[in-house]
């Protein structure tokens, strides 16, 4: 059974830093792209990060400079470590995989992948 799972999520101070893990079971992700994802209460989803097989990454303007999404295989894991938090960092997180056979290929649109977690909340306030 095929399964992410994000860890690492809770509440932090503005400017302060968290580390989400997206860790996966029943598949290896070595050879997808990884993708993290955001949704802020009453928002839409919205993209944050991606990471290809080949480790080439990719973020959203809003979070250039600040989160970096990384892959341990070994681990069968995805981070995103985030730095710099605000306020407007607070939502639910999520990490999603392209489905096995698809191209390694980073995408912004939630159509692209098969598969995603359950979430894992920030919440940024002082």
């Amino acid at each position: 059974q095929v399964q992410l799972v994000e860890s690492g999520g809770g509440l932090a101070q503005p400017g302060g830093s968290l580390t989400l893990s997206c860790e996966a079971s029943g598949f290896s992700l070595r050879n997808n792209a990884i993708g993290w994802f955001r949704r802020a209460l009453g928002k839409e989803r919205e993209a944050v990060s991606c990471i290809t097989s080949e480790g080439s990454t990719y973020s959203v303007n809003f979070v250039k400079g600040r989160f970096a999404i990384s892959r341990d295989n070994a681990k069968n894991t995805v981070y995103l470590q985030m730095n710099s938090l605000t306020p407007d960092d607070t939502a639910i997180y999520y990490c999603a995989a392209v489905a096995p056979r698809a191209p390694s290929i980073c995408s912004f649109d939630v159509g692209w992948y098969a598969y995603w977690g359950q979430g894992t909340q920030v919440t940024v306030s002082s």
